[in-house]
C-alpha cells in the first residue's frame, strides 16, 4: 500500500533487502546502476535484488528510507553508484494535483501557473538530499493532461552526464555534482489527442543515451522528429523528420546480428534507425 500523499507530492521509497529468495542465479545490473527509463537495455529487469514481498509506506514496514520531494512528477528515479536522480515540477499554486484512476476524460489540468522544473540528487543508501538544481522556471508553454504532471519524462545518465527532458521547456544536462553544462530548446512540442488538435496533454517520452549522444523522440500535433544531441555540448548530431500522430513512446536501442538499431514506437509505425546517423 502506498501513501495517499503520492497524489500531492512525490515520495521516493528504498526497500530493505528482506523476505526474498537469495539463491537467484542471475547477476544484478553492473554496479547496481539503473541509468534510464526501465533500466539497463529498457528491460525493466534487475535480478538478484532480494526485495521484500510486501512493504508499506505509511508504517515504513520493509522501508529503508522515505524522502518527500516537492511538486508533481510521473518521472521515474534513476541510479548511478550511490546517487539517485529524479525530477519534479513545482507549481506556483498550492494544493495542485493530478487526477488518478480509470476514466475517459481528456481534459487538460487547470494548473497553468508558473512552475519550477527541478532535478534532485539523493544518496541511494540514506535518502539524504545531496543537491538540487532548478533547470528552468516560468509559465508552461503548453498544458498538461489532468492525469499527468509537468515532469513526466524520466532523466538519463551514463555516469558522466545527467540529462533531463521537460518537453516544450527544453533539454538540460548536468554533471554528477549538479553543475549545469548545457541546455537546448527544441521548440514547442504540442502533444495531445490525434483527433483533437486543441487538446494539450504534455510530453512524456524519455531521453536515452547512446555512445556520446542523447536521443529524443518527439511526435507532436505538427512537426515530428527523432533527434540526437551531443552529450558534451548539446549540439545537433542528426535529426530525422517523420510523419506521425502525437505519441509518448520512448526510443530503445537494440543490438542484434544485423548490428545496432534505434527502435521507435509511434502511433502509425514502428521504425528502425541507424543510431549514429539517423538514417
Amino acid at each position: 500500500m502506498l501513501p495517499k500523499a503520492l497524489t500531492t507530492s512525490l515520495l521516493l521509497i528504498s526497500l530493505l533487502f528482506l523476505n526474498a529468495p537469495t539463491d537467484c542465479a542471475s547477476a544484478p545490473p553492473k554496479g547496481g546502476n539503473w541509468p534510464s527509463f526501465r533500466g539497463p537495455n529498457a528491460s525493466g529487469v534487475a535480478d538478484q535484488q532480494n526485495l521484500p514481498v510486501t512493504f508499506d509506506g505509511d508504517s515504513l514496514r520493509n522501508v529503508l528510507w522515505k524522502q518527500e520531494i516537492p511538486g508533481l512528477a510521473h518521472s521515474s528515479p534513476i541510479v548511478w553508484g550511490d546517487q539517485l536522480f529524479v525530477t519534479s515540477a513545482i507549481s506556483g499554486e498550492s494544493g495542485v494535483s493530478f487526477k488518478s484512476g480509470l476514466y475517459g476524460s481528456g481534459d487538460a489540468s487547470p494548473d497553468h501557473s508558473p512552475q519550477q522544473w527541478k532535478v534532485y540528487c539523493l544518496n541511494k543508501k540514506t535518502g539524504d538530499l545531496v543537491w538540487e538544481v532548478v533547470a528552468t522556471e516560468g509559465i508552461p508553454k503548453d498544458k498538461r493532461h489532468i492525469k499527468a504532471t509537468y515532469a513526466n519524462s524520466t532523466p538519463v545518465t551514463d555516469g558522466r552526464y545527467v540529462v533531463a527532458f521537460f518537453g516544450s521547456q527544453g533539454v538540460y544536462a548536468f554533471d554528477l555534482a549538479g553543475e549545469p553544462l548545457w541546455q537546448r530548446d527544441l521548440g514547442r512540442l504540442n502533444v495531445g489527442a490525434y483527433d483533437a488538435p486543441s487538446y494539450e496533454w504534455g510530453s512524456a517520452s524519455s531521453p536515452i543515451i547512446f555512445e556520446d549522444t542523447v536521443i529524443l523522440q518527439c511526435d507532436t500535433q505538427a512537426d515530428d522528429f527523432v533527434i540526437a544531441l551531443d552529450l558534451q555540448d548539446g549540439h545537433t548530431v542528426w535529426k530525422s523528420t517523420r510523419d506521425e500522430f502525437p505519441s509518448w513512446g520512448t526510443p530503445t536501442i537494440f543490438s542484434g546480428e544485423g548490428g545496432v538499431e534505434l527502435v521507435t514506437n509511434g502511433a502509425n509505425f514502428i521504425r528502425g534507425y541507424n543510431p549514429r546517423t539517423g538514417a
